[in-house]
């Protein structure tokens, strides 16, 4: 009698230590990428890990990183199990992360583009006159302001790796591209279309003219991380999908919307990265 009892007693802790487990859950680390000041991410995205709190039920916390190569390195560590970063940085980390949903915003909605500007009384009048020249981008990594024109002048049979001379801005600000190319330190510079007038305040208007609008590509990737739980996967998914029009959580992001996606979504990306082949969508050797 004793031993049923004890078996019994057991039986019912097992359960216990099982509901508790199920009621702890894991506990979620949310970030986006630090395109902005560490206050201003934490402003942006703490409305939504609330949201997906509430939603959920699940355990969602914030969490900030100082530099595009930190939160690159977060996500491919699995630190960040849920991302908000832009179409680069998420094609470098796919392999570990998936899109589920994309940025809607501004007047182009689920895509951004880059252009490339000069002096108004710059020589070059053509993308073919940029071979050879000096060209500030934003960055490496970024989007709006080095993959949409590098995918737009390989289109036309110009790398700007090996064709042209690239120089990052100062602290990878757009704003700092402009005064470049304003000062004449360099011939040219790329910037997204929506940074073009972000020194009005400072660049005597007529300054600078738009040379050309390059490439569209895909907006900002909602990503998950691939290793989390398929339940808490799928809650997370349905709560995004569920954020209502004009919400506060959408308002903090500075987006209208987020969009269903999927990873093969950002494959432009990829290839203007050239991480896939330019003209099929195998890896690039």
């Amino acid at each position: 009698m004793k031993r049923t009892g004890f078996i019994v007693f057991l039986a019912c802790c097992c359960l216990l230590s099982e509901g508790l487990s199920c009621c702890l859950g894991a506990e979620y680390q949310l970030s986006m990428l630090p395109r902005y000041s560490t206050e201003e991410i934490y402003k942006r995205i703490t409305p939504l890990v609330e949201y997906l709190n509430k939603a959920t039920g699940l355990s969602i916390k914030p969490t900030m990183t100082s530099t595009f190569d930190q939160y690159t390195k977060a996500l491919l560590g699995g630190k960040i199990a849920i991302g908000f970063e832009n179409p680069y940085i998420y094609v470098l980390a796919s392999r570990n992360h998936e899109a589920v949903a994309m940025a809607v915003k501004g007047k182009d909605g689920d895509k951004f583009r880059g252009i490339i500007i000069t002096a108004a009384n710059s020589p070059l009048h053509s993308l073919a006159d940029l071979k050879g020249k000096k060209i500030a981008i934003v960055g490496y990594t970024s989007a709006g302001g080095y993959l949409s024109q590098k995918l737009s002048l390989l289109q036309k049979g110009i790398d700007v790796t090996t064709d042209c001379h690239i120089e990052a801005a100062p602290e990878n600000k757009q704003e700092n591209v402009v005064f470049s190319v304003f000062t004449g330190d360099v011939d040219a510079g790329f910037i997204r279309e929506s940074a073009l007038h972000k020194v009005d305040q400072f660049v005597p208007p007529g300054s600078i003219k738009v040379l050309a609008h390059t490439q569209w590509l895909p907006n900002w990737a909602l990503s998950i991380s691939r290793l989390m739980a398929p339940a808490d996967r799928e809650k997370i998914i349905k709560a995004i999908r569920n954020i209502p029009q004009e919400s506060p959580v959408l308002r903090a992001l500075r987006i209208k919307a987020f969009k269903p996606a999927k990873d093969s979504d950002y494959n432009l990306v990829r290839k203007a990265a050239g991480l896939i082949s330019p003209t099929t969508d195998k890896p690039a050797n």
